[in-house]
């Protein structure tokens, strides 16, 4: 099987999964909805993201973003925790951004917005749609209100789950005092640059929006497992000996270890996502020609959401500063990663990626540089 195939148990483990099965239920008692889809909203960067749908009419739409600032009407359900009804798509909805463009050619007579909430946390949105006008009567949104709370309830549960994992291998992290140059912005920025390209190649290798998320929330971990070796070898400013070499390459061993059992102390090992998460802490160092390490993977081998962190990895790397080395320019390490690509190292649509959204990336760059004082404080280290 390859890497990029979803299998039934992986649907059925996924949040998608789950929430086509919620649809199924609820079709049972209200036969008029025609899809369910959850946007996630990220504080930091304002963004109202597409995350997880079930659609039985229509197209769905993936890989959409959109700034909540930029939408008032969803703004002030956020502000008032307020639904909204559109009796009528047709005449209430107008065109001019991609969202309301799609929603309209997909011919839905109504819709409903539920705001998705947790004590003081927004998660973002539930938008339900009908190909019947006026289909949502004050008894519709009552039923649909309590299935509502079945989806919060079942997106809180698990992205607790996920954050508290995250929370916890941070922790690690600071309570081993990690002092090599994998500064938080560094973390910050890769893990842009993977969410940037597994939006990119997601149509090719199937990866759902659900996943994109995953990705992005787990490439910070890529390299828990330093926190089990030595400063010597961690922070020594030469090259690595042979022995020395061997030992820093047990880190990607170390982090499956560290996850593993934080998994199961947690008991959600057997989810989707801590697949991802696993995948991407074993395989980040694999090359597709066969000569990276731990494991010397090649192909198909290597999971997509490896790959994906691999080339994110690589580019911050390189056009970061190092105690080793100046930072280089955006178009020399693209043109780095594109060499390494011909030599059959890197999945080369991963970095095509990076060079067809380069003003993206120069932004990332320029907007989470390293805080000022960093190459200092990292030579002097």
């Amino acid at each position: 099987m390859s890497s990029h195939t979803i299998s039934v148990q992986e649907e059925e483990t996924s949040l998608g999964g789950r929430l086509q099965s919620l649809h199924d239920t609820i079709i049972e008692r209200l036969p008029g909805i025609s899809r369910i889809a959850v946007a996630l909203y990220d504080s930091e960067t304002d963004l109202l993201k597409t995350f997880i749908n079930s659609t039985r009419q229509g197209l769905a739409i993936a890989g959409y973003e959109y700034p909540l600032a930029q939408s008032e009407s969803l703004s002030q359900l956020k502000r008032e925790s307020a639904c909204r009804v559109v009796d009528d798509i047709s005449k209430d909805i107008f065109p001019g951004n991609e969202h309301s463009d799609w929603l309209l050619e997909q011919n839905y007579g109504s819709s409903f917005t539920i705001p998705l909430s947790a004590g003081e946390r927004f998660y973002g949105f539930v938008f339900i749609d009908a190909a019947e006008k006026y289909y949502f009567s004050d008894q519709v949104q009552r039923d649909l209100l309590l299935f509502s709370n079945m989806i919060m309830l079942t997106i809180s549960s698990e992205m607790s789950a996920v954050h508290s994992l995250l929370a916890t291998a941070q922790a690690a992290r600071d309570f081993a005092d990690l002092r090599d140059f994998e500064t938080g912005m560094h973390l910050n920025r890769m893990a842009r640059f993977a969410r940037l390209i597994a939006k990119a190649v997601a149509q090719k290798w199937q990866i759902t929006d659900e996943k994109i998320e995953h990705i992005y929330l787990f490439a910070p971990l890529h390299d828990i497992g330093k926190i089990g070796i030595p400063d010597r070898i961690l922070l020594k400013p030469g090259r690595l000996d042979a022995d020395e070499h061997a030992m820093m390459q047990e880190h990607v061993n170390l982090g499956v270890r560290l996850l593993q059992k934080v998994l199961d102390d947690y008991k959600v090992a057997y989810l989707n996502d801590s697949k991802v998460m696993l995948n991407i802490v074993a395989y980040h160092h694999e090359f597709l020609d066969g000569t990276g390490y731990p494991n010397g993977l090649s192909g198909e081998q290597i999971p997509i959401e490896a790959r994906i962190i691999t080339v994110a990895d690589i580019f911050d790397a390189l056009t970061s500063i190092r105690p080793y080395k100046k930072a280089w320019s955006i178009e020399d390490a693209l043109n780095e990663l594109d060499h390494m690509a011909s030599k059959g190292k890197l999945d080369s649509d991963c970095v095509q990626a990076l060079r067809d959204n380069s003003q993206e990336v120069s932004e990332i760059v320029t907007r989470m540089r390293d805080p000022s004082g960093t190459a200092e404080r990292l030579s002097a280290d």
